[in-house]
């Protein structure tokens, strides 16, 4: 891989750590972020080179995609992926993009009650029409959903919606040499969709348990019912989605996937990271260990 490889939602948990993966190995890469601040600053003084825009802008879309190889494509979760989806299609065949991985989600599918997953499956589909060469990667839960917990677990609580229902939580940095591990010859993965996964699975009340230990502190886990929960996180330092566009499709987003957990929807485990990202994902153990200053 010569050329430049773009990095949308380059502040982001994946797009940082991808960031970070290519810089490693050498690549040189193009850092979109949605506007200046501390996290843009850090990724220009690791050398990325760090370009402003919107996804729904197609001019601005277009002038990152220009001189670029290769790219990873990240959208949050709130309106307008279909819109950002074929924006970036389109703009990734005039500059003669010739692979791309997609961020999609485990529960993407064209009969999800989510409509965040319903639109991710869409985008599946568009960024398939469009002719481009791409992959989907589609992850379990991130081991970073706990660090928007963190107020609630420095509290001693892990109080979710989320029932009896299993998922082995997947480090961004595990999805980020996956990531780059693709691009670098994204023709054989052409077409491709990886479900992505941690080692191993747990139910909510066997992961305050591993945080109990690990942290040296009580965490008591209860199953409650969602409002609390959507309250909770409304309360609450990084949980907080107060300001962001899009609450309402958030929190019909977070209600439903809660449904899928129950349903059993996020459970399963693979080697796929291991053999895309070159080595085995971390460990539930080993992510909170790494993150213990953000739970005490």
């Amino acid at each position: 891989m010569q050329g430049k490889v773009l990095v949308t939602g380059a502040t982001g948990d994946t797009g940082r750590a991808t960031v970070d993966e290519l810089l490693a190995r050498g690549h040189r890469v193009r850092a979109l972020a949605h506007g200046q601040d501390e996290r843009s600053k850090q990724l220009q003084d690791r050398g990325a080179e760090v370009v402003y825009g919107d996804l729904l802008d197609f001019g601005q879309v277009k002038a990152a995609l220009t001189g670029v190889q290769r790219a990873y494509f990240v959208y949050p979760i709130r309106p307008g992926i279909l819109q950002a989806t074929a924006y970036f299609a389109q703009a990734a065949k005039e500059a003669g993009v010739d692979g791309i991985v997609n961020m999609s989600q485990k529960t993407a599918r064209e009969d999800a009650k989510s409509h965040a997953a319903t639109d991710h499956w869409l985008a599946e589909r568009v960024f398939d029409w469009s002719g481009v060469t791409v992959a989907h990667i589609r992850p379990t839960y991130f081991a970073e959903w706990l660090l928007y917990l963190a107020p609630m677990i420095k509290a001693g609580r892990l109080h979710v919606p989320f029932g009896t229902g299993k998922h082995a939580p997947i480090a961004a940095e595990d999805q980020a040499r996956v990531i780059v591990g693709i691009l670098k010859d994204p023709a054989t993965h052409n077409g491709k969709v990886y479900p992505l996964f941690g080692p191993v699975e747990f139910t909510y009340r066997e992961t305050a348990q591993i945080l109990s230990r690990v942290l040296g502190k009580s965490v008591e886990y209860k199953q409650v019912d969602f409002e609390e929960f959507k309250t909770t996180l409304q309360a609450g330092g990084k949980a907080s989605a107060k300001g962001r566009d899009g609450n309402d499709f958030l929190f019909q987003h977070l209600r439903e996937v809660a449904i899928d957990h129950q349903n059993g929807m996020f459970e399963g485990t693979n080697d796929l990271v291991e053999k895309l990202g070159g080595r085995p994902p971390m460990t539930l153990e080993a992510f909170i260990t790494k993150h213990r200053r953000a739970f005490e």
